[in-house]
């Protein structure tokens, strides 16, 4: 494989990884302005946003190794993909089983459906160049 296709997958890579990280830091270390979008409040709404901030954080380290080497790691990177599908397809479904007046929550579920898909095409655009290639010698 050209050393370009793996540097470029794990860019990609990268990127999903450093936005979901950023996500999760955001949620446990300043997780107040994120309570209210869940319809929470106090306490229990800001262990809530902290906790689903650490499931982000444990939910990564696929990604970690895919990006350390999207060649090597190819399961890694499989398994990230897998994960921000089943992560996509969750928050569309959650966003279409919520009535329209709960435009608050509506809302959310669409940032996080935009946030995943948008991670997804990534993930498969690293998925697809870091493909093993198919050259056969005679």
């Amino acid at each position: 494989m050209r050393i370009w296709k793996r540097a470029l997958s794990s860019i990609l890579i990268g990127v999903v990884l450093f936005w979901n990280v950023q996500a999760a830091l955001l949620f446990i270390l300043n997780p107040s302005p994120f309570v209210p979008s869940f319809q929470l409040e106090g306490t229990a709404g800001r262990v809530l946003v902290q906790g689903l901030g650490i499931l982000f954080l444990m939910w990564n380290i696929p990604y970690f190794f895919a990006s350390w080497n999207p060649v090597k790691n190819r399961v890694s990177l499989i398994e990230a993909n897998l994960m921000q599908f089943i992560g996509l397809m969750g928050e569309t479904l959650l966003q279409y089983s919520l009535p329209p007046s709960e435009t608050i929550l509506r809302t959310t579920a669409l940032r996080f459906i935009l946030f995943d898909g948008i991670g997804l095409l990534l993930l498969l655009l690293a998925l697809w160049i870091s493909r093993p290639s198919n050259t056969y010698s005679s």
